[in-house]
């Protein structure tokens, strides 16, 4: 007989917890996604002029990378709290941060105005952005999958994940719009502070939806019956989540990592480099470019539920599996549609890439969850996703435009992806398969330190 915790919510209660997770990870995307457009676009002669434009572009991503340098802090910071006090609280911090960073880039002086520390305060603020992002998607994902119908958890919980395409879909497409209206004067000069303003309204908006939804009920049992195990028996301190994760499952972060690899880069080489790529090797126009990636990601927003249906059928290590392998063979058709200059080709170049993306990008929101126990559930997912960032999202622009400008050609770039692809193949096939667990019992938990030297630890949450 089930527990009472798997049983689902109403559908009313389910499907407001969903859009507080949708439209909060869209918000966060947003603004994310729009500062890696509008630093392949114009950071690069707003923030470091007079450099190659090439290498103008090379620092302007390095700024965009120091982003994900502050993720893994991040995920530290917020899994740790968010294991100790709940989902909610930290979800509404990591909004206010995230959409408060971007909005004062809006208001931003250009290296015109105030020279070199125009680009210091660009990257104090991406440094904010990447910390409330690292501690974004672990409660979001969490939120929904400790809510919803075991059954179907990979569908309900893949919905946060369609955040990512949406905030790349609205980024965009203010991007696209106003280079459409505005001459490349008007847009350098003014235009481009408009879609980072236009985050305060967003997150007003994103606001008052995440205030209007309860707690995880999963996490308010655990915390219930941590309390009243404490108070049965004489304890020093709760366990940091932190250290429970290293201690029980180390093996499951290495291979939530790996499984990072090639989501993370294909996702990175396909929406945000393909902007410098087309346009500066492929011949196509900066306006041609972003309505690729326009559409692109409105098929990517749609195809991500379906994924996440798929894997409560067949298991979330075979979509995964085949996301990886699909994009990894992808990648030499990939730029051979690019280089034909066309729109079509780019269009399909793009879209395809994405559908196989949302194959692992789907499935890891429950696959994650599944993995972790309650109490450092937040702390396990969100360690696992973003310290993978530092070494997969970060740098992919970085490294495809350097191997661009060294080579000349696109097939480094394959064969870089290919790599990262072979590396997620094997985590995770050497994971578990993770679709029947209980979420409310899911191995060790963060026990508490016995008072008593030398006593075991308390692992039943």
């Amino acid at each position: 007989m089930p527990s009472a915790t798997t049983v689902p919510p109403p559908p009313a209660s389910l499907k407001r917890i969903v859009a507080a997770g949708l439209i909060g990870t869209t918000i966060e995307w947003y603004d994310f996604f729009l500062y890696g457009s509008a630093a392949a676009l114009v950071f690069n002669k707003l923030f470091f002029p007079g450099s190659d434009p090439l290498v103008g572009t090379l620092l302007s991503f390095l700024t965009y990378a120091v982003g994900f340098a502050a993720r893994p802090l991040g995920a530290l910071v917020f899994g740790h709290y968010g294991d100790r006090l709940g989902r909610k609280k930290l979800l509404v911090l990591s909004l206010l941060l995230m959409g408060g960073a971007t909005f004062v880039i809006g208001l931003l002086p250009t290296h015109a105005t105030i020279g070199t520390a125009a680009p210091v305060l660009l990257t104090v603020l991406r440094l904010v952005q990447g910390f409330a992002l690292g501690g974004e998607w672990g409660g979001a994902v969490l939120l929904v999958s400790e809510h919803g119908d075991a059954r179907r958890r990979g569908f309900w919980a893949s919905w946060p994940q369609t955040g990512a395409p949406a905030g790349q879909l609205l980024a965009t497409g203010v991007l696209s719009l106003l280079t459409a209206v505005l001459s490349d004067s008007a847009f350098g000069s003014w235009g481009w502070r408009i879609p980072f303003l236009l985050s305060g309204v967003l997150v007003i908006v994103g606001l008052w939806i995440r205030l209007s939804v309860d707690e995880s009920p999963v996490f308010k049992q655990a915390l219930a019956r941590a309390e009243a195990r404490k108070a049965a028996v004489a304890t020093d301190a709760e366990r940091p989540p932190l250290v429970s994760v290293l201690r029980h499952h180390w093996r499951d972060v290495l291979v939530a990592m790996g499984a990072r690899m090639a989501e993370n880069i294909s996702y990175y080489v396909i929406t945000a480099f393909i902007l410098v790529y087309a346009t500066t090797s492929a011949g196509v126009s900066k306006q041609t470019a972003l309505n690729a990636v326009l559409i692109a990601s409105a098929v990517h927003f749609a195809v991500i539920p379906a994924w996440g249906a798929l894997s409560d059928r067949i298991g979330r290590r075979p979509v995964y599996l085949l996301g990886a392998a699909g994009v990894g063979l992808w990648m030499f058709p990939f730029f051979a549609l690019v280089d034909t200059g066309g729109f079509g080709g780019l269009v399909v170049a793009v879209t395809v890439g994405l559908v196989l993306h949302g194959a692992m990008y789907a499935p890891q929101a429950a696959f994650f969850s599944e993995m972790f126990a309650t109490r450092m559930r937040y702390s396990g997912a969100s360690i696992g996703a973003q310290f993978a960032s530092v070494a997969a999202g970060a740098p992919a622009p970085l490294i495809a435009t350097a191997l661009l400008s060294d080579y000349g050609s696109s097939t480094p770039i394959a064969l870089y992806v290919i790599a990262a692809a072979v590396l997620t193949i094997v985590a995770v096939a050497a994971g578990k398969e993770t679709r029947h667990r209980d979420l409310a019992d899911v191995g060790p938990t963060a026990g508490t330190v016995p008072a008593a030297a030398g006593a075991a630890d308390a692992h039943t949450v």
